[in-house]
């Protein structure tokens, strides 16, 4: 049960195909909320010769036209809410963490502290004691963090929930992106997006890294951190595409089931999934015929 056909979709990149899409069911076992199911269905595309700027201009143009297709205005109701889809408010992951700083903790951290090797663990270490003492949401720091998955959690923390209009978060620590290009001028981020809506993750993408050796690299550094999420072995199939060569691709995955719950105004993942997962039987479940029996016997005491 695949998490993604990315490494695939890829490939065939690689093999020539300057434009690829797939509308596919993915498996992640993340837990079960309302945002989220084990199982869901996802459309995910490569466009060659593009960069995460394009793909970013492309969801702003596509978001509004089927809002505007679906519901015949591309302002919906959701909720309490009124989403318009024809404004996309953009914001660096750094910039959408100062946004919505507390506004009693003061002062509020800048530019300049984030981009720092240090400075994101002491914003961390400076908002949780804050939390603990008003009792507001906490980072809870699993570990020895990297400056990169410091500012990850901060904006996990402080900033994801807020995000209710439609927005597109970009510019990711390389920390937490093993997959994207490097940004030229700041080898510390990437050119990785996400799309939120209603305070959820409606869609993720960047532009791809091709360089093998960079690729392998981070593939054994995440190898060697171990952990859960992080991969057991090399793909070396995948690393020996990228030698054959990877055009400058973009590439992206747009959660259908979540932009689903948008257009229909349904609060739980679960009200637009057909077969949503189900809570384990009990031992009060009806009981079933004998073997061998194509049907239930008239009464329950009665043999089949």
């Amino acid at each position: 049960m695949r998490i993604a056909p990315e490494l695939y979709l890829k490939r065939l990149t690689v093999g020539g195909f300057d434009r690829v899409y797939e509308i596919n069911r993915n498996f992640r076992n993340e837990g079960i909320s309302t945002q989220h199911n084990p199982e869901f269905t996802m459309l995910e595309f490569y466009e060659a010769y593009s960069n995460y700027r394009d793909l970013m201009d492309l969801n702003e143009n596509l978001f509004a036209l089927l809002a505007k297709n679906i519901t015949g205005s591309t302002t919906i109701k959701y909720g309490e809410h009124e989403l318009d889809f024809a404004k996309f408010e953009r914001l660096s992951m750094r910039e959408a963490v100062i946004k919505y700083w507390p506004a009693d903790l003061k002062p509020a951290p800048t530019l300049e502290e984030f981009s720092s090797a240090d400075g994101p663990a002491a914003i961390g270490r400076r908002y949780n004691v804050w939390a603990k003492s008003t009792g507001a949401p906490y980072a809870a720091a699993k570990g020895n963090l990297t400056a990169g998955e410091w500012t990850g959690l901060l904006f996990e923390t402080i900033a994801e929930d807020k995000l209710i209009q439609p927005s597109i978060l970009y510019d990711f620590p390389i920390d937490i992106s093993p997959l994207s290009k490097q940004k030229p001028d700041d080898p510390s981020l990437v050119e990785r997006f996400e799309i939120y809506v209603a305070g959820m993750e409606i869609a993720n993408g960047f532009s791809e890294l091709n360089d093998p050796a960079e690729q392998e690299r981070r593939f054994l550094a995440q190898i060697a951190e171990g952990g859960e999420e992080s991969p057991k072995r090399l793909d070396v199939d995948y690393i020996q595409a990228l030698c054959y060569g990877l055009p400058p691709t973009a590439g992206e995955g747009i959660g259908i089931d979540r932009l689903t719950m948008l257009l229909t105004d349904s609060k739980s993942i679960r009200d637009v999934i057909l077969f949503p997962l189900l809570r384990p039987e009990t031992s009060s479940r009806p009981e079933l015929p004998e073997s061998g029996s194509l049907h239930p016997p008239a009464n329950p005491s009665e043999k089949a």
